[in-house]
Protein backbone atom coordinates (compact mmCIF):
# COMPACT_ATOMS: atom_id res chain seq x y z
CA UNK A 1 0.00 0.00 0.00
CA UNK A 2 1.39 3.34 -0.93
CA UNK A 3 2.25 6.04 1.81
CA UNK A 4 0.02 8.92 1.60
CA UNK A 5 1.33 11.94 3.12
CA UNK A 6 -0.78 13.67 6.27
CA UNK A 7 -1.67 16.71 3.91
CA UNK A 8 -2.70 14.41 1.52
CA UNK A 9 -5.17 12.57 3.84
CA UNK A 10 -6.57 15.88 5.31
CA UNK A 11 -7.41 17.22 1.39
CA UNK A 12 -8.97 13.66 1.53
CA UNK A 13 -11.07 14.36 4.47
CA UNK A 14 -11.77 17.86 3.25
CA UNK A 15 -13.12 16.30 0.22
CA UNK A 16 -15.22 13.71 1.66
CA UNK A 17 -16.39 16.37 3.91
CA UNK A 18 -17.57 18.80 1.14
CA UNK A 19 -18.67 15.75 -0.86
CA UNK A 20 -22.44 16.73 -0.57
CA UNK A 21 -23.94 19.35 -2.74
CA UNK A 22 -24.10 22.78 -2.22
CA UNK A 23 -27.90 22.77 -1.62
CA UNK A 24 -27.99 19.91 0.91
CA UNK A 25 -28.18 20.02 4.42
CA UNK A 26 -25.03 20.93 6.05
CA UNK A 27 -25.75 19.46 8.96
CA UNK A 28 -25.21 16.17 8.01
CA UNK A 29 -20.87 16.30 7.46
CA UNK A 30 -18.62 13.68 9.01
CA UNK A 31 -15.86 14.90 11.64
CA UNK A 32 -16.60 16.35 15.39
CA UNK A 33 -17.22 20.24 15.66
CA UNK A 34 -15.44 21.01 18.21
CA UNK A 35 -16.12 24.60 18.63
CA UNK A 36 -17.83 27.57 17.23
CA UNK A 37 -16.89 31.41 16.92
CA UNK A 38 -19.16 32.91 15.72
CA UNK A 39 -20.36 32.52 11.91
CA UNK A 40 -17.42 29.58 12.07
CA UNK A 41 -16.94 26.39 13.36
CA UNK A 42 -13.84 23.91 13.84
CA UNK A 43 -14.71 20.95 12.79
CA UNK A 44 -12.44 17.76 13.21
CA UNK A 45 -12.07 14.38 12.08
CA UNK A 46 -9.13 11.22 12.18
CA UNK A 47 -9.08 10.23 8.54
CA UNK A 48 -8.30 6.51 8.13
CA UNK A 49 -4.65 5.82 8.22
CA UNK A 50 -3.76 9.35 9.60
CA UNK A 51 -1.57 9.34 12.87
CA UNK A 52 -3.87 12.13 14.22
CA UNK A 53 -6.75 14.64 13.84
CA UNK A 54 -6.92 16.98 11.51
CA UNK A 55 -9.22 19.80 11.54
CA UNK A 56 -10.41 22.74 9.73
CA UNK A 57 -12.21 26.26 9.88
CA UNK A 58 -15.51 26.11 8.19
CA UNK A 59 -18.29 28.04 6.96
CA UNK A 60 -20.96 27.04 4.63
CA UNK A 61 -23.15 29.65 3.15
CA UNK A 62 -26.21 29.48 0.17
CA UNK A 63 -26.61 32.93 -1.62
CA UNK A 64 -29.77 34.73 -0.36
CA UNK A 65 -31.50 35.05 -3.95
CA UNK A 66 -30.12 32.14 -5.28
CA UNK A 67 -31.01 29.31 -3.40
CA UNK A 68 -28.67 26.82 -5.64
CA UNK A 69 -25.54 28.58 -5.69
CA UNK A 70 -23.58 27.72 -1.83
CA UNK A 71 -19.71 27.79 -0.83
CA UNK A 72 -17.78 26.15 1.55
CA UNK A 73 -15.33 28.22 2.96
CA UNK A 74 -12.78 25.95 4.98
CA UNK A 75 -9.23 27.71 6.44
CA UNK A 76 -6.94 24.93 7.37
CA UNK A 77 -2.88 24.90 8.52
CA UNK A 78 -1.28 21.86 6.44
CA UNK A 79 0.10 19.16 8.77
CA UNK A 80 3.50 20.20 9.19
CA UNK A 81 2.14 23.48 10.20
CA UNK A 82 4.19 25.08 7.60
CA UNK A 83 1.62 26.55 5.51
CA UNK A 84 -2.07 28.10 5.87
CA UNK A 85 -4.92 27.12 3.28
CA UNK A 86 -7.83 29.07 2.09
CA UNK A 87 -9.83 26.77 0.23
CA UNK A 88 -13.69 27.32 -1.08
CA UNK A 89 -16.12 25.17 -3.01
CA UNK A 90 -18.51 26.23 -5.45
CA UNK A 91 -21.05 23.88 -7.03
CA UNK A 92 -20.90 22.59 -10.42
CA UNK A 93 -21.82 24.89 -12.93
CA UNK A 94 -19.97 27.85 -12.26
CA UNK A 95 -17.94 29.38 -15.17
CA UNK A 96 -14.34 28.00 -13.95
CA UNK A 97 -11.97 30.16 -16.74
CA UNK A 98 -13.71 33.77 -14.34
CA UNK A 99 -12.31 32.58 -11.26
CA UNK A 100 -13.48 33.11 -7.80
CA UNK A 101 -13.58 36.60 -6.85
CA UNK A 102 -13.13 38.15 -3.58
CA UNK A 103 -14.02 40.98 -1.83
CA UNK A 104 -13.93 41.78 1.90
CA UNK A 105 -16.10 44.75 3.60
CA UNK A 106 -16.65 46.44 -0.50
CA UNK A 107 -12.76 46.20 -1.39
CA UNK A 108 -11.59 44.05 -4.24
CA UNK A 109 -8.95 41.34 -3.04
CA UNK A 110 -8.60 39.29 -6.25
CA UNK A 111 -9.06 36.39 -7.63
CA UNK A 112 -8.35 32.66 -6.70
CA UNK A 113 -8.45 30.20 -9.25
CA UNK A 114 -10.56 27.06 -9.69
CA UNK A 115 -8.05 23.82 -9.47
CA UNK A 116 -10.18 20.85 -9.38
CA UNK A 117 -13.60 19.82 -9.58
CA UNK A 118 -15.70 16.27 -8.25
CA UNK A 119 -18.96 15.38 -8.83
CA UNK A 120 -20.33 18.01 -6.81
CA UNK A 121 -18.37 20.91 -6.75
CA UNK A 122 -15.07 22.83 -7.66
CA UNK A 123 -12.73 24.05 -5.49
CA UNK A 124 -10.78 27.06 -5.57
CA UNK A 125 -7.69 27.63 -3.55
CA UNK A 126 -4.93 30.05 -2.33
CA UNK A 127 -1.78 29.93 0.47
CA UNK A 128 -3.59 32.33 3.28
CA UNK A 129 -0.30 35.20 3.20
CA UNK A 130 -0.52 37.42 6.21
CA UNK A 131 -1.81 40.42 4.14
CA UNK A 132 -4.78 38.52 3.42
CA UNK A 133 -4.85 36.79 6.80
CA UNK A 134 -4.95 40.50 8.19
CA UNK A 135 -7.65 41.35 5.67
CA UNK A 136 -9.77 38.73 6.44
CA UNK A 137 -9.22 38.95 10.25
CA UNK A 138 -9.55 42.92 10.27
CA UNK A 139 -13.02 42.88 8.14
CA UNK A 140 -16.90 42.18 8.65
CA UNK A 141 -18.23 40.14 5.45
CA UNK A 142 -16.32 38.50 2.73
CA UNK A 143 -18.18 38.19 -0.91
CA UNK A 144 -17.24 35.51 -2.95
CA UNK A 145 -18.33 36.31 -6.22
CA UNK A 146 -18.97 32.73 -8.75
CA UNK A 147 -19.42 33.36 -12.32
CA UNK A 148 -22.56 31.65 -13.93
CA UNK A 149 -21.76 33.55 -17.22
CA UNK A 150 -18.79 36.01 -18.13
CA UNK A 151 -20.94 39.00 -16.95
CA UNK A 152 -23.15 37.33 -14.70
CA UNK A 153 -21.26 37.12 -11.20
CA UNK A 154 -23.16 36.16 -7.95
CA UNK A 155 -21.71 37.46 -5.17
CA UNK A 156 -22.11 35.42 -1.82
CA UNK A 157 -21.45 37.13 1.83
CA UNK A 158 -19.61 35.12 4.18
CA UNK A 159 -19.77 36.46 7.76
CA UNK A 160 -16.15 36.99 9.28
CA UNK A 161 -17.32 37.49 13.13
CA UNK A 162 -15.39 35.04 14.81
CA UNK A 163 -13.18 34.18 11.91
CA UNK A 164 -9.97 35.74 13.96
CA UNK A 165 -11.00 33.72 17.14
CA UNK A 166 -11.49 30.89 15.05
CA UNK A 167 -8.27 30.93 13.53
CA UNK A 168 -6.19 31.43 16.84
CA UNK A 169 -8.49 28.54 17.87
CA UNK A 170 -7.83 26.23 15.50
CA UNK A 171 -4.63 23.22 15.78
Amino acid sequence: MPHISPLKLLLLFLAAVFAGSATQSFAQQPGTVRSNHGAWSIVCDQPAGASSEQCALMQNVIAEDRPEVGLSVVVLKTADKKARVLRVLAPLGVLLPNGLGLNVDGKDIGRAYFVRCFTDGCYAEVILEETLLSTLQGGGTATFIVFQTPEEGIGIPVDLSGFTDGFAALP
